[in-house]
């Protein structure tokens, strides 16, 4: 498995390069739209080099149309061939862990050897949509019981639970019990489970399970070297892994001219802003970003995010990105580019393709 796990550097690139996808939706465009824009991305990804196409699972923002992630990958291999698609992530205490393996086995049989299963223990929201995911009052059940939910969703995932236990037969289809019924084939892949996490925690944990791990560097850069150091340093070799493998999700936009990433980049620090705040919308334009009236608080939080965003003219990017990962010792990168419009992420993939020699396929 650890070869389904462990990309392949291409051109100059100092390690894999990834797409992270949040189907975002910009003011004046529909969801329609921005899963289109996914399509197109994902196929651009694949012709390129990049590694993989994660997913993320977001609700309740009307600028993130990426709810569903199991529905949104079935759509991308539908269009794509060769590329990994995954969920960045899925998060687990919203779901029954048999539906999640339900879900993805079914992926596994679409795009056999190209899913990846990347999991969470936030909500992917605020408390009130929690709760109405996870119907309860009390949210925070879930992400405490993560440990037991994860243990639960891999013994589904292997159809392994031991005898006695009162899910012992129950089985999740698409997935191995097909292949040890009377006449059954089954592949042998099944999807690797990754942990996601912006503190400590899922850090920790992957690490003493010997599981790659994924850290959102994006909006969390403070814990990023902590957490790495902790997930290292909790390393146990495994069936699945004989040594750490991390990427970090990193926020980075490259345009033709510096001052458009400028504009697109206050653009999508306002939707945070909003979103902080309790208001979230669509993304907006930058026109709208430029007339906006920020408070000094509001001031002071845009450059704080920004200063975390990799932005500017290709060789700029490509300048922090190595940086980045010359200082935190990622073995991937997974790129967010965030703006109001698909066209511009659609670019600034394709330019941080160019500026890294990535191949044409």
């Amino acid at each position: 498995m650890a070869d389904e796990i462990r990309g392949t550097t291409h051109g100059t690139a100092p390690v894999p390069l990834s797409v992270l996808d949040l189907v975002t939706v910009g003011a004046g465009h529909t969801a329609t739209e921005a899963l289109r824009t996914s399509v197109e991305m994902s196929r651009l990804a694949e012709s390129r080099g990049y590694h993989r196409h994660w997913v993320a699972e977001h609700h309740s923002m009307p600028g993130v149309a990426s709810s569903s992630p199991a529905v949104i990958l079935a759509h991308l291999a539908a269009h794509t061939h060769r590329i990994r698609l995954g969920s960045g992530g899925v998060m687990l205490p919203n779901h029954a862990p048999l539906v999640i393996a339900e879900q993805f086995g079914t992926l596994e049989a679409m795009a056999p050897g190209r899913i990846d299963l990347g999991l969470g223990r936030a909500p992917g929201t605020d408390g009130a949509t929690a709760a109405a995911l996870r119907r309860t009052d009390r949210p925070n059940e879930g992400a405490d019981d993560f440990p037991q939910q994860l243990a639960e969703l891999i013994h589904f995932l292997d159809d392994d639970f031991p005898d006695g236990h009162p899910y012992r037969r129950v089985h999740a289809v698409p997935g191995p019990v097909q292949g040890t019924s009377p006449g059954g084939v089954q592949s042998p892949h099944r999807p690797p489970v990754w942990l996601l996490g912006s503190s400590g925690f899922s850090a920790r944990l992957a690490g003493l399970l010997g599981l790659p791990f994924a850290f959102a560097h994006h909006f969390s850069a403070r814990n990023t070297l902590p957490a790495l150091d902790l997930y290292r340093e909790s390393f146990r070799p495994s069936a699945v892994l004989d040594a750490p493998y991390a990427l970090i999700g990193v926020a980075a936009l490259a345009t033709d001219e510096e001052k458009e990433a400028r504009r697109q980049v206050l653009a999508a620090a306002l939707n945070m802003v909003r979103l902080r705040t309790g208001r979230p919308g669509l993304v907006p334009t930058p026109e709208e970003a430029e007339a906006y009236e920020f408070s000094p608080a509001e001031r002071e939080f845009v450059a704080s995010w920004n200063a975390n965003v990799v932005h500017g003219t290709p060789d700029e990017v490509r300048a922090g990105l190595d940086e980045l990962q010359k200082r935190t010792g990622a073995d991937e990168l997974m790129i967010t580019s965030n703006a109001h419009s698909g066209d511009i992420r659609l670019r600034s993939y394709e330019l941080i393709a160019d500026a890294y020699d990535l191949p044409r396929n």
